[in-house]
C-alpha cells in the first residue's frame, strides 16, 4: 500500500475513490458496478498498471457489524463524498482486497479525505496483522 496521493488526471490513484465493476466474492463471472478505493497502483506483467483496490457501499453495515465480522467481513465507515450523486454516508471493507487492470478502473469520484484514509489503511494492517 502507498502513500495518499491523489492526482485529477483520470489515472487512478491511492486515496482516490473510483468506479470499477466489481466481481461478487461467491461468483467470479457475477459482479456489480461499484465504488472502490483505491491503495495501490503497481505494475502489471505486462505493462498495464495493477490497481489495489477496497470495495465501498453505501449500505450500512453498522446495524449486523457482528454478523458481518462472524462472516468474515469487516466494515469501515468512511462518510459522504463526491463518489456518491445522493451524498450518502460510505463504507470500505477493509478485509478484501480486489485487485483490477488499470483499464478496468473508471471515473473518478473523488478523493477520500487523507486522515480517513490513513485510518483505513491502519485498520487494514491491524486486522490483517
Amino acid at each position: 500500500m502507498t502513500d495518499y496521493r491523489p492526482v485529477a488526471d483520470g489515472q487512478p490513484d491511492p486515496g482516490e475513490v473510483c468506479w470499477a465493476w466489481v466481481p461478487y466474492e461467491d461468483d467470479a463471472s457475477l459482479g456489480k458496478d461499484r465504488p472502490v478505493l483505491v491503495i495501490d497502483v503497481r505494475p502489471g506483467d505486462d505493462g498495464e498498471p495493477l490497481v489495489d483496490c477496497l470495495v465501498m457501499t453505501s449500505k450500512d453495515h453498522d446495524r449486523d457489524a457482528a454478523s458481518e465480522a462472524a462472516a468474515g467481513r469487516h466494515w469501515m465507515d468512511v462518510g459522504a463524498g463526491g463518489w456518491d450523486r445522493e451524498q450518502r454516508p460510505s463504507e470500505v471493507r477493509i478485509d478484501r482486497l480486489v485487485v483490477l487492470r488499470g483499464s478496468e478502473v473508471r471515473r473518478e469520484g473523488a478523493a477520500l479525505d487523507p486522515e480517513i484514509y490513513a485510518a483505513v489503511l491502519a485498520a487494514r494492517a491491524a486486522l490483517l496483522g
